[in-house]
């Protein structure tokens, strides 16, 4: 039986947790308390490009916190968060490349419990997927292009990875 190709491998590159505020500044200090108590990591302030006045938004403004987590420290924090789901994803949930699904209330994330200052948040969770040997397109020294089919991984690819790592039924 023939090995597969190891560069046809799925590797997990990033998982981003988002929490939009609007321009409430309590809030937005609150969502960003509690993404430091979910990841042990600090959390950026996402600024708004355009003005909205219909949401009393204004360029530049602060409209949110997230994270963005890489390494090692992917996959246990990304079975928590499925977990919070009931390891039930959609599958629109799935496009090329990555996963994103969202959680109605933080206090179903395993090992988070209710804080009273924070009051109830909601947050969007994507998992971004890549290839091996991605890193020649992204290189300084010695560039080198990749062919289409091998930057982009397929949906039925990330739904069988999501089954086997993570447990997911997808409905």
């Amino acid at each position: 039986m023939a090995d597969e190709n190891k560069m046809r491998e799925l590797v997990l590159d990033k998982l981003v947790i988002n929490i939009g505020t609007g321009s409430d500044e309590n809030t937005q200090a609150h969502a960003k308390r509690l993404l430091e108590i979910i990841t042990n990591r600090k959390p950026a302030d996402a600024v708004s490009k355009k003005r909205n006045p219909a949401f009393k938004v204004s360029k530049g403004q602060k409209i949110g916190a997230f994270v963005t987590i890489r390494g090692q420290d992917i996959k246990p924090l990304a079975s928590r968060l499925i977990d919070a789901v009931d390891n039930r994803l959609k599958e629109t949930a799935v496009a090329d490349n990555s996963v994103s699904f969202g959680i109605h209330e933080y206090i179903d994330i395993s090992g988070v419990k209710y804080d009273p200052k924070i009051g109830m948040l909601g947050m969007n969770v994507n998992l971004a997927f890549k290839r091996r040997g991605t890193r020649v397109a992204l290189r300084k020294r010695m560039r080198a292009t990749i062919p289409k089919k091998h930057r982009i991984v397929e949906r039925d690819r990330i739904k069988d990875y999501m089954t086997k790592e993570f447990k997911v039924k997808f409905v």
